[in-house]
C-alpha cells in the first residue's frame, strides 16, 4: 500500500490530515454501543466535539457511569441508540457481534456502522471461520449482514485515554481505518480524527487483517509513515502465533504491565 494510495482523501494543504470532506463540520448523531474502556473515551471524545451522542451498554441506562456523560452524551438502551443515527459504533467484545445482527438490521442502509472489536479467542471462545482464516470484519460483516468501518481496534485502551493529540501535533499516533465504501471510509477517519488519532486510509475490509491483533501495526503507537510500513509488512500467518507468544510474555509479569511496557512488547514481536 503506497503512501499515495493512502492519501486519495487528503485535505487539500494538508499532506497528513484526512478527513469525510463531504460531511467536513457536520453535527452527526452517533450512537455508541459498549461503555468498556474505549466506548466510554469514545463517547466522551465525540460528545465534548460537539456531537449528539447516545450511549448504551447490554445492562441498561442507569448502569452507564458519569464519565461516558461527561461532555453531553445521553443515556439510552440500545435499540435508541441505533435509531435516527448517521454513525452506530459497536464497541463490544467480537465474540457479542452476532447479537447486535437485530438491532443493525431496524438502521437505514446509509447509516455508518463501525466495529472497534478483536477476536481473542481466550475471551470469545473459538470461532472456527476466524481460525480458519476468515478475516475479523469479514466475519462481521457476515454475522450483522452489511458491512462496517472497522477502527479504533488498532489501540490500547490505555493509549486512546492518555495520547490523543490535535491534528498537526508532532509525532501524533496514527490509526488504520478500513473499509469497502469509500464514503463510510471518509467519515470513519473525520471521526478518528476528531478522536486525537491520525487516520490512514487502510482499504477495503478483505485487507483489514493487517490491522487485526498482533500484526505490527497493532496497538504499536506508530506514527503515519511507520503505520504505512507496518501495514505492509504484515504477515497474515504469523500473526495468531504472535498472538500466542505475546500471551505467553504477558503473563511473565509480576505484576501488570505498564502502558510503555504492553507497547514494547507488541513491538517485540516484530523484531528479527
Amino acid at each position: 500500500m503506497s503512501l499515495a494510495r493512502a492519501q486519495s482523501s487528503i485535505t487539500p494543504g494538508h499532506p497528513f490530515k484526512r478527513v469525510a470532506q463531504s460531511r467536513e463540520g457536520r453535527i452527526m448523531k452517533i450512537g455508541v454501543i459498549g461503555t468498556g474502556p474505549i466506548g466510554t473515551t469514545l463517547a466522551r471524545r465525540l460528545s465534548a466535539g460537539g456531537h449528539d451522542v447516545a450511549v448504551a451498554n447490554s445492562r441498561g441506562p442507569e448502569t452507564i457511569g458519569a464519565e461516558a456523560l461527561e461532555f453531553g452524551a445521553h443515556a439510552v438502551t440500545a435499540a435508541d441508540a441505533v435509531q435516527g443515527k448517521d454513525v452506530i459504533v459497536l464497541s463490544i467484545p467480537f465474540g457479542r457481534i452476532p447479537a447486535m445482527a437485530p438491532l443493525i438490521a431496524s438502521v437505514p442502509g446509509q447509516t455508518v456502522v463501525i466495529d472497534t472489536s478483536n477476536y481473542m479467542p481466550h475471551r470469545d471462545g473459538a470461532i472456527e471461520a476466524v481460525d480458519n482464516g476468515q478475516v475479523e470484519s469479514l466475519w462481521v460483516t457476515e454475522q450483522l449482514g452489511r458491512p462496517v468501518v472497522k477502527a479504533w481496534n488498532a489501540v490500547l485502551s490505555q493509549t486512546f485515554q492518555a495520547k490523543d493529540a490535535p491534528a498537526g501535533t508532532p509525532d501524533r499516533i496514527a490509526l488504520p481505518v478500513a473499509a469497502d465504501s469509500e464514503e463510510a471510509r471518509r467519515v470513519g477517519m473525520r471521526l478518528v480524527d476528531e478522536t486525537g488519532f491520525d487516520p490512514f486510509d487502510a482499504g477495503t475490509l478483505a485487507d483489514s487483517w493487517r490491522q487485526q491483533p498482533m500484526t505490527p501495526a497493532y496497538c504499536t503507537e506508530l506514527g503515519l509513515q511507520d503505520l504505512e510500513k507496518a501495514l505492509d509488512s504484515a504477515d497474515r500467518d504469523e500473526a495468531p502465533r504472535n498472538r500466542d507468544r505475546m500471551m505467553e510474555r504477558y503473563f511473565e509479569y509480576a505484576s501488570t504491565p505498564t502502558l510503555e511496557q504492553l507497547v514494547e512488547l507488541n513491538r517485540s514481536l516484530h523484531r528479527c
